[in-house]
């Protein structure tokens, strides 16, 4: 397969193009245009379009290594990146970032039912280079990373260790919020590659059982209107199942009523949307047996139409 995830392509037969957002198989993959709409084609009745390079696949200018000053030198920022497409949304770029001030001897290697190499190169100080692409639809089918890293300097500097990283990759690990990624300055997933070993200090492992009890735990006051938007609750919403985000919208209304209620507070709205109707009747049905409610109705329809509860305290 000549064609990668996000590759711009033209079809040969009709005046359509798109990008890639599926590998199908040896033959077929999926293209998505301007509508959004994602189409299984031949590959072979595509071509490549020269000169559109998607987010994450600009690779940082290899340049000799820099003679840095003594204190200069740095030692930590071997990370990986991951950024979504800026014209396909449903693929992401994972980048190799080097922080550092050695050079990097990198390769990836994924893992499902055989080993199939993905990267081999060398990463200049202060660069970074796309070493993977994959749909996010099929995140839970992700096969396992296997990356390996040596460092190299010219320079009168320790040498790290190299390091062997084994990863299987999943929606939670993506549950922060994107930070701007350092060497390529744009906002995205950040996971450091070279944190040092977790090592339990003792005398604080001690200490702990010691402590007083903690103080009163301070309840904040809820809005008088509470958004159950899922956008609104995660920035990583995109990555979770449909499961995972009705159970953390029920959590933050859960979290909000016994709020609410703790601050005698004498009605709130629970903002849910129309939708399917499956979370709007949770919600209900968690009410119409909570002992605090006193009542509870569509709120302002002229506001929110059917997408919103209020809810009436005693």
């Amino acid at each position: 397969m000549k064609y990668k995830l996000g590759d711009f392509v033209r079809f040969v037969d009709e005046k359509m193009e798109g990008f890639i957002t599926r590998i199908i198989d040896e033959d077929m993959i999926g293209v998505t245009g301007e509508d959004d709409f994602e189409i299984p084609v031949l590959a072979a009745k595509v071509t490549l379009v020269h000169g559109y390079k998607p987010a994450g696949s600009e690779t940082t200018a290899a340049v000799a290594e820099p003679q840095l000053l003594q204190g200069e030198f740095k030692n930590k920022g071997v990370y990986l990146g991951v950024l979504t497409d800026a014209k396909a949304n449903s693929v992401v770029h994972f980048n190799l970032i080097n922080d550092t001030s050695f050079q990097l001897l990198a390769t990836l290697a994924t893992e499902k039912q055989t080993f199939k190499g993905e990267y081999a190169g060398i990463v200049a100080p202060g660069s970074a280079t796309k070493i993977y692409s994959a749909q996010l639809a099929d995140l839970q089918l992700w096969p396992k990373f296997l990356i390996n890293i040596l460092y190299y300097t010219t320079q009168n500097f320790a040498v790290p260790a190299p390091l062997s990283i084994t990863e299987k990759f999943k929606a939670k690990d993506f549950a922060g919020s994107k930070k701007n990624l350092p060497v390529l300055n744009q906002p995205g997933w950040l996971i450091q590659l070279d944190e040092p070993d977790f090592v339990i200090d003792v005398q604080q492992l001690k200490e702990s059982f010691f402590k007083p009890a903690e103080e009163k735990v301070t309840v904040e006051k809820p809005n008088r209107e509470v958004d159950l938007h899922i956008e609104k609750l995660r920035d990583d919403y995109q990555f979770l199942s449909s499961a995972e985000i009705q159970k953390i919208q029920l959590a933050h209304f859960n979290k909000a009523l016994d709020s609410a209620i703790v601050h005698q507070l004498h009605d709130v709205v629970f903002i849910h949307g129309a939708g399917n109707g499956i979370l709007r009747h949770e919600i209900h049905k968690a009410l119409s047996k909570h002992p605090k409610v006193q009542t509870f109705m569509d709120a302002l329809k002229e506001k929110f139409g059917y997408g919103a509860t209020r809810v009436v305290l005693k």
